[in-house]
């Protein structure tokens, strides 16, 4: 097993979702979980304002960036800036079936040309130190999931790809949205595992339906890693167990009151720097899940947080709704 193997946990590129600031609050949970960039196509990531795009607090570490595109020496010019950013991983998107990608020919669309995959992967090596890794489905339309997901394995495991995360749905780039194709394929878990049986010296994780740190555990006697979705963003608090569950690290109940404060001062230097509070406070709408006074806290991030002007009191008055006897229910 390659330097790769401690990631066992991750939570999944998110497009609209895992910006910095997400990821800023998701890493106030975990300590260890690695984190992802949405996919940023590698053009912008040449061309554009890279700050913006790209840039990120040094507390989010490990944090991986994932590029879209299809061509070998922008992928690998793209790779290099962001290594020179400080991210701990390069990883190459043969996923997201939307609209976008298709026009582009990437994303999902590069499930159909695996050869190709592959010199991505060999040029972004050559220009890289970090780990370069892919994450794709186990095929795409009429592909057979068990031919398909093999001959994209082999090539990038040829090209020298150090982790292979694969979400254990197919796409269907025609018919479905973006949405519809993160629900409707029917996961195989098994064709998942059965990669790894085939390749017992390579890292693969699996991705797709994780629900609970519970069944990321069960994956786990399977696969070197799993990677969590839309659970990790509508039920943050789940992450809070993972550095123990996951990595053995000493279990620490969250500290709800002292994480919102960490929260607001973050959302504080935002907001100094021309941001809105809601740009923070919209991925934390899901942290108090099930308890009483969530749905008060909700409301109060997702109208008042909105608001012009705006500032990190109104996360504090919504965090009192859930009171101090939730407070000790959640710990």
């Amino acid at each position: 097993m390659s330097s790769y193997e401690h990631f066992r946990l991750a939570v999944a590129p998110m497009m609209d979702w895992t910006d910095r600031h997400c990821r800023f609050f998701h890493r106030q949970l975990s300590r260890r979980t690695l984190l992802y960039t949405e996919m940023v196509v590698a053009d912008a990531v040449i061309h554009g304002h890279r700050e913006r795009l790209i840039g990120f607090d040094p507390s989010e570490h490990p944090v991986a960036l994932q590029l879209g595109g299809s061509e070998p020496e922008k992928l690998a010019e793209a790779a290099r800036i962001g290594a020179s950013f400080g991210y701990d991983e390069i990883n190459l998107n043969v996923g997201c079936p939307s609209d976008r990608v298709q026009s582009g020919t990437f994303g999902a669309c590069l499930m159909k040309v695996p050869e190709l995959v592959g010199d991505c992967v060999a040029a972004m090596k050559r220009k890289v130190d970090v780990p370069v890794t892919v994450k794709c489905r186990i095929g795409v339309d009429e592909q057979d999931p068990e031919e398909a997901l093999d001959r994209l394995a082999e090539s990038v495991f040829a090209a020298g790809v150090d982790a292979l995360w694969v979400h254990a749905r197919k796409a269907w780039l025609q018919g479905l949205s973006p949405r519809e194709n993160r629900e409707i394929p029917p996961l195989d878990y098994g064709r998942v595992y059965r990669l790894k049986q085939k390749y017992p010296e390579k890292f693969i994780g699996i991705n797709g339906g994780i629900q609970t740190i519970e069944e990321a555990e069960r994956h786990l006697t399977w696969v070197d890693g799993a990677m969590l979705g839309r659970a990790a963003y509508h039920t943050p608090a789940l992450l809070g167990m993972a550095d123990s569950r996951i990595f053995g690290a000493e279990e620490q109940p969250i500290d709800y009151a002292e994480l919102v404060e960490r929260m607001a001062a973050y959302a504080a230097r935002h907001i100094e720097q021309g941001g809105r509070l809601s740009h923070v406070t919209r991925h934390m709408t899901g942290l108090f899940h099930g308890l009483p006074g969530a749905r008060r806290y909700r409301q109060i991030l997702s109208t008042d947080a909105t608001r012009p002007g705006a500032g990190p009191d109104v996360l504090r008055r919504a965090f009192a709704e859930i009171g101090l006897a939730s407070q000790d229910k959640a710990a």
